[in-house]
């Protein structure tokens, strides 16, 4: 049988067991034949049959089972089904933003990346310089496919595959970085007025994302060990909210990274309110495979699960993606090419052929060892200037420093600004600055363990703290 009549073979098997699910003569939770008996029984060969299971769960009648076989998939709620919205407002939250792009302070200790030093001399460093060349990448004019690369995105589900999390490359889609994954997903998903979830502390760019949808937003108190989930029954008690947004682990801005149990509990909660979760996981190359996700647990049932490569090549490199449900990423897909056509096959192509090569995987090793360092190095520094650390898991850039309860963060950054110095501080990162969070044992800073040692900033915080705790004595001893 010639390629083009087996192209058809199996686009018919397809279509037939598509109108047999959908016809209810497959009933939900039904298991399928196995892949042999499939075969036999349309006179095709496995890797037909395959394809054809393959495609019914790229159409999302089909669920695969990890050494189980193939399920009818049991409707549901659709992420897919809500309307997009209509954005009409911009409200700028983005002083912090803008000194990260800007780099205005010589001393960095707020920012939100490594320091280009850690990449520069890194596998990326090495290819960019070798690929300048004759041997330069070729370059494609056109457009390329609008989802992403498809063998990137292939290797992609190979890596999610190693996290548990078992995703189709047509469940994938490549974006310009995690906002632009975070910022399809609230076009599509979200109209104004409608109410969601963060973490608080949390990602505050994207706060300023949902005030420009005109999104309610409504914070959930941040732990060590992830999500408050007391607070998180409170706030959905009280808002009805369609979406939880999330960081698993490694926090931005604490640090913390979420327990096996708290994310087990998490995902009964979101199941009986019927709340879609929105993981965003920027460190999961460096984190270990068997870290809780709540993706790996949830098996994108209704778990969004969002993840770049900025944070570990080069914050230059805006490549990130979705792993989501196939209609859903279906209808972002929609979204991408109605909003910016497509994203850079080029620099998706550049990022497979680092992860082919294993230089990306060298790249990693040598990443997590500087990480790892250079966090023991902020541990000492900070213990000696006898401030809390929030959370002390690890794995990330950010640690959750505490401050004096009645010390000014905001006026804090701003003298610290006066000597180059700059300082993020924690009541950027409450989604309600006038929630009064910080006054709760949240009060602090996020501090970028790269710089934590930096001489300038220890010698600037033991000033400022020995101002304010001589300020505070003097108090005390006036009648």
């Amino acid at each position: 049988m010639d390629e083009q009549a087996e192209g058809n073979r199996t686009g018919a098997i397809v279509a037939r067991i598509g109108r047999m699910i959908d016809e209810g003569l497959l009933q939900p939770g039904r298991r399928m034949a196995s892949l042999r008996s499939a075969a036999g029984e349309y006179g095709v060969s496995k890797n037909t049959m395959v394809e054809v299971y393959d495609r019914l769960v790229a159409s999302g009648r089909l669920e695969a089972r990890r050494g189980a076989g193939f399920y009818v998939r049991a409707p549901g709620h659709r992420p897919s089904d809500a309307p997009p919205p209509h954005m009409t407002e911009a409200i700028d939250i983005v002083s912090l933003l803008r000194e990260q792009l800007c780099q205005v302070h010589p001393v960095r200790v707020g920012d939100g990346r490594p320091p280009s030093s850690w990449m520069e001399d890194s596998e990326l460093g090495r290819h960019l310089r070798l690929r300048g060349g004759k041997d330069d990448l070729p370059v494609r004019h056109g457009y390329g496919d609008p989802v992403g690369y498809g063998p990137l995105r292939a290797q992609i589900g190979l890596m999610l595959a190693e996290r548990s999390i078992q995703a189709s490359p047509a469940q994938i889609l490549m974006t310009f970085g995690v906002n632009h994954a975070l910022d399809l997903i609230i076009r599509h998903l979200l109209q104004p007025g409608d109410t969601v979830l963060v973490d608080s502390p949390g990602y505050y760019p994207l706060f300023g994302k949902l005030k420009l949808g005109r999104i309610e937003i409504a914070g959930v108190r941040r732990l060590a060990d992830g999500p408050d989930l007391d607070d998180l029954s409170a706030q959905i008690a009280r808002h009805r909210p369609k979406i939880f947004f999330t960081q698993s682990l490694a926090h931005n801005p604490t640090g913390g990274s979420i327990a096996l149990p708290v994310a087990h509990r998490l995902l009964q909660i979101a199941a009986h309110h019927d709340l879609i979760i929105v993981e965003d996981d920027p460190f999961a190359d460096v984190m270990p495979a068997s870290a809780p996700r709540l993706a790996a647990l949830d098996q994108l049932e209704r778990v969004i699960y969002v993840g770049t490569f900025s944070k570990t090549l080069s914050a230059s490199l805006r490549i990130g993606y979705i792993a989501a449900s196939p209609a859903l990423a279906r209808s972002l897909g929609d979204m991408k090419m109605l909003t910016v056509v497509n994203s850079s096959g080029y620099l998706e192509r550049l990022i497979s052929d680092l992860i082919a090569s294993g230089q990306y995987r060298h790249h990693l090793k040598r990443l997590g060892e500087r990480i790892g360092k250079a966090t023991r190095s902020a541990f000492a520094s900070l213990d000696r200037l006898g401030l809390p650390i929030f959370a002390r898991q690890g794995g990330g850039y950010y640690l959750w420093v505490g401050l004096p309860a009645q010390l000014d963060d905001l006026a804090l950054a701003r003298r610290a600004s006066e000597q180059g110095i700059f300082i993020a501080p924690g009541t950027v990162f409450l989604p309600d600055r006038r929630s009064g969070e910080l006054d709760a044992g949240l009060g602090g800073m996020r501090v970028n363990v790269a710089y934590a040692d930096d001489p300038a900033f220890v010698a600037f915080l033991q000033k400022e703290l020995g101002d304010f705790a001589a300020t505070a004595n003097t108090a005390a001893d006036r009648p």
